[in-house]
């Protein structure tokens, strides 16, 4: 075989274009992906359970889990329901677990409720044919 050349790559300017490189992150800053896999791993072993037998209910493989968990895969919101809901949580538990870890206690302020049809109390109402009307929801840290 014949040798290997490199090619200096010398730019005077950036390239005009394409979007800017973005920039990792600063060096302990954890990802959203790695703080969301560390609160699913603790949940899952909290309550005893395999690896196995969580990414079967959750309908995935062990290995992709596995991933999850160590922050390596950045999953689907539709996968992350699925895991949360393997371990006992709703996708909003666990987005509000991950929260506070990183800002500290979380307040949720709520949702304000509005009257259902007939006048009976719920969380949304829906005027015929129109959309579903949902009060503010506001966490504070």
């Amino acid at each position: 075989m014949g040798d290997t050349v490199d090619f200096p790559v010398h730019r005077t300017s950036r390239p005009t274009a394409g979007p800017a490189p973005t920039s990792p992150p600063p060096a302990g800053d954890p990802l959203w992906r790695e703080l969301l896999g560390a609160h699913l791993r603790e949940e899952r072993v909290r309550r005893g359970e395999r690896l196995a037998d969580v990414a079967e209910r959750a309908g995935i493989s062990p290995q992709y889990l596995s991933e999850v968990e160590r922050g390596l895969k950045d999953p689907s919101s539709e996968m992350l329901a699925a895991v949360a809901g393997a371990v006992g949580l709703t996708l909003g538990d666990l987005a509000l677990r991950v929260a506070r870890s990183v800002l500290g206690p979380v307040t949720v302020l709520g949702l304000a409720a509005r009257p259902g049809p007939a006048g009976r109390p719920g969380g949304s109402s829906r005027a015929p044919g129109g959309p579903v009307q949902r009060g503010p929801l506001c966490l504070s840290a």
